[in-house]
């Protein structure tokens, strides 16, 4: 089969190939890949920057999330059948979406939304489950709390605003001139035009922060909390929970070391930090459907390219042009 390896760390270290077709195993679920969407963790996993960590056997096949139709299933599978449409964010270590077909563990894998094409289910199963996760495991946010989400016209930012609005959440994000209109629809309560202010002056007393633009935006965002607020990246730098979080205890101090500044400069001001990297399930996925189908959710698509440009795709993200999530589509 035709799939986009990498074969070495770096920014050309992504090429189509032909590949050896996935034989699935007992718990598996064979995907007829449909549609899979781009994210800046494709782009960090292909240049390398958490090889230390994610222990990928290059070549290995790109990808974080598809939509597709099952074509087989593995001995032990009950839950799907052949021909079932699904949406999934594979497991770390599993990924492989830009492909024609690929082999998900069953527990990663859902029903896609019935109200959304293949396209726009294809856009939603790694950004939704990192702002339910977020929101709701790492905050815990509660009727009533601030939230400011960055890049609230973005792929992750728009989901964000579109969770917390649904948790009952006061939600601020930041936006450029001609997104301000397009994220007050998703559900903003206050849009700061980046163009034209800057947040920190003109935000303060939020519960919790998101933020996925760096460090420095992510430093200005500790002074907007209230006392005791929580600010969450999604770009790093990684924090001592993240260690066990992959199963790796031994690197706890190696984390600590690399968040350490940023750490105890909350602290000196009364908040608190975490970074956050999202984990695959199937059963949340489930959920998030229903919230797709009733309306609460809806994707945000910037454009779809054909499979055979997906090197186009990737492009276009990393040099920031998209306004909302890329899609690939066979």
């Amino acid at each position: 089969m035709r799939a986009f390896v990498v074969r070495q760390y770096g920014p050309d270290g992504l090429q189509l190939a032909d590949v050896p077709t996935p034989v699935p195993g007992p718990r598996d679920v064979l995907v007829d890949v449909r549609a899979a969407s781009i994210n800046p963790l494709d782009k960090m996993v292909r240049n390398g920057e958490f090889k230390q960590l994610l222990k990928y056997r290059r070549p290995f096949v790109l990808g974080h999330d598809v939509s597709g139709v099952v074509t087989q299933v593995g001995s032990g599978v009950r839950a799907f059948k052949p021909g079932d449409e699904i949406y999934a964010r594979p497991r770390d270590l599993r990924i492989g979406t830009f492909a024609e077909t690929i082999a998900i563990d069953v527990a990663d894998v859902a029903l896609k939304p019935s109200s959304l094409s293949f396209e726009e289910a294809a856009a939603v199963p790694l950004v939704a489950l990192a702002a339910w996760q977020a929101l709701v495991e790492v905050a815990k946010v509660r009727p009533g709390q601030k939230v400011l989400v960055h890049a609230g016209a973005g792929g992750l930012g728009s989901t964000v605003i579109q969770v917390a609005r649904h948790l009952g959440a006061h939600v601020a994000t930041t936006a450029r001139t001609k997104d301000v209109d397009k994220v007050r629809a998703l559900g903003a309560d206050e849009v700061v035009d980046y163009t034209q202010q800057d947040f920190a002056e003109v935000l303060s007393g939020y519960d919790v922060v998101l933020d996925s633009l760096g460090l420095a935006s992510l430093e200005k965002s500790l002074t907007v909390l209230a006392h005791g607020g929580l600010a969450i990246s999604v770009v790093g730098p990684p924090d001592p929970d993240f260690a066990s979080q992959l199963g790796k205890p031994l690197l706890k101090p190696v984390m600590a070391l690399l968040s350490r500044k940023l750490r105890r400069r909350a602290r000196k001001i009364g908040v608190r930090y975490a970074f956050f990297f999202m984990r695959a399930s199937g059963a949340q996925l489930a959920s998030l459907a229903a919230l797709y189908d009733d309306g609460t959710l809806r994707p945000v698509l910037d454009r779809a390219f054909p499979f055979d440009r997906t090197l186009d795709a990737m492009a276009y993200v990393e040099q920031g042009k998209a306004n909302g999530k890329i899609v690939v589509t066979r």
